[in-house]
């Protein structure tokens, strides 16, 4: 089992960026925790709704555990030493094998501080740190690609169907983009030697993987 911990700047950014790899991670038996810097809305009752829909698509992925920050959307910049702080909490109450997060390079100032505070404290604290692509990712080169099918495509729609509070979000537009991914990097001699059923891919860069010895 591999203690996998996804860090985020808001609801909803890690069933959009890797909604398939979390469910293949819980289905292989890991402990995944997705840790959500900003509670998502201005209000307590917005934020309240923000939860309950990450615990719904968290129910369906198969996520062990979805915790929360409290650090106010477009306030990242003003709070990176709180957001440090932050980290190194959740870093401490679970040491994590593999760490998830957004790309240094997005349009996002959230998602690129949030980048930028994870590497710092997974360098220290982890083993492996990879960072995925989101939509507002830019000059992202990818050199990890998960490869999904049918089942895992529909688990990863039905998760993001929780967020109906994001009705300025389109999410079928973010699982066609799914489908579409590989086709952007990937030969497509590559392509067709991918299994019968395939449907999409997530992209991700490793930032860095740490490979022990199995012989003695």
């Amino acid at each position: 089992m591999t203690d996998v911990l996804i860090v985020v700047a808001h609801p909803d950014d890690a069933e959009i960026a890797m909604g398939m790899r979390i469910r293949d991670h819980t289905l292989a038996g890991d402990h995944v925790r997705v840790h959500c810097l900003s509670p998502g809305a201005p209000t307590p009752e917005g934020a309240q709704r923000r939860r309950s829909e990450c615990l719904a698509a968290g129910a369906v992925l198969g996520v062990a555990e979805y915790s929360f920050s409290q650090i106010p959307d477009n306030e990242f910049v003003e709070r990176r030493v709180e957001i440090n702080r932050e980290l190194f909490r959740v870093f401490n109450e679970r040491r994590p094998a593999l760490v998830y997060t957004h790309s240094p390079h997005d349009q996002h100032l959230d998602h690129r501080i949030t980048a930028d505070e994870v590497t710092i404290v997974a360098l220290r604290e982890a083993d492996n740190l990879c960072y995925f692509r989101s939509p507002y990712s830019h000059d992202f080169e990818p050199n990890l690609y998960f490869v999904g099918t049918p089942d895992l495509l529909a688990t990863k729609q039905a998760a993001l169907a929780c967020f109906t509070s994001q009705q300025q979000l389109d999410m079928t537009v973010f699982s066609a983009l799914t489908e579409l991914a590989y086709r952007q990097h990937v030969h497509h001699r590559v392509v067709e030697r991918f299994p019968d059923g395939t449907r999409g891919a997530e992209m991700f860069r490793t930032a860095r993987q740490i490979v022990q010895a199995t012989s003695s």
